[in-house]
């Protein structure tokens, strides 16, 4: 996500990017002295605690990376009359709906994961900085850890998938993600957002079509959740309704295969 947001940034302005080992967000003095002395027009924060089950037990670590380390760039961005533009994401609802979410919707989370999600989002808007907050789900790419790339890898290597059927969801290119951040930047949309593709799938859908794509033959069973139990809870549905955002700062999403075609082609 980093590469792609520095790629996509940089023609609108220069672009400081700092790795994780660079700086550890769960250290709040370095955290607030990095910029500080970078003096930013815009923080944008694409880092995060992510590993959904484990922040089930390292939840000091989880609330650290995904509550406190925003709530700290939101009192700097405010201090600086920066914007933040921040990520958070669809696990912040229960999954009960059965149209897609829209911002202004219930909150109610399902893991700690989602929990200190939400927790960065309130800490944020309560800071009173200029802030751009983007929910969005089921993010992949063709580099790094993900979704897609551990599909592949496991057909390629001849295992068979058994994948999940019935989470409903949206997959989300980094890449375009990266754009629609460039365009809210540029086009000074600011406040709340959902940031998704159209359309909506399953898991076992999005291996499906990735698999079609990437043509990679392999064997692919549909199982459910209580098939693969994990320690964290995740929403039956969690599509998110890209509307605002598209009125906001005049986009257009296109749908879920179009960019997964592009992706893998």
């Amino acid at each position: 996500m980093g590469a792609r947001l520095a790629q996509a940034l940089a023609p609108i302005g220069t672009v400081l990017a700092t790795s994780r080992r660079e700086l550890d967000l769960a250290d709040a003095d370095a955290l607030r002295q990095h910029v500080r002395d970078a003096r930013p027009d815009v923080i944008v924060n694409a880092a995060a605690y992510t590993a959904v089950d484990k922040a089930e037990t390292e939840t000091e670590l989880a609330s650290a990376v995904n509550a406190v380390a925003p709530g700290i760039l939101a009192e700097e961005a405010k201090r600086l009359g920066a914007l933040l533009v921040h990520y958070s994401t669809d696990y912040v609802f229960s999954g009960e709906a059965n149209a897609p979410y829209k911002e202004g919707d219930a909150t109610a989370p399902l893991s700690v994961y989602g929990r200190t999600k939400l927790d960065g989002e309130e800490r944020i808007r309560s800071s009173g900085c200029r802030h751009v907050i983007l929910r969005t789900s089921w993010v992949y790419d063709t580099r790094g850890r993900n979704f897609l790339l551990t599909i592949l890898k496991r057909a390629r290597a001849g295992e068979t998938l058994r994948v999940v059927g019935d989470q409903q969801g949206v997959p989300n290119w980094s890449a375009m993600i990266a754009r629609a951040t460039a365009a809210c930047i540029e086009r000074g949309g600011e406040g709340l957002f959902h940031l998704s593709a159209a359309g909506q799938t399953s898991w076992h859908g999005f291996a499906r079509e990735a698999l079609g794509y990437a043509g990679v033959a392999a064997t692919l069973e549909e199982i459910t959740s209580a098939q693969y139990p994990t320690p964290a809870p995740r929403p039956r549905y969690s599509v998110l309704d890209n509307g605002k955002l598209e009125r906001a700062v005049g986009l257009r999403f296109a749908d879920w295969r179009e960019d997964l075609r592009a992706a893998l082609l």
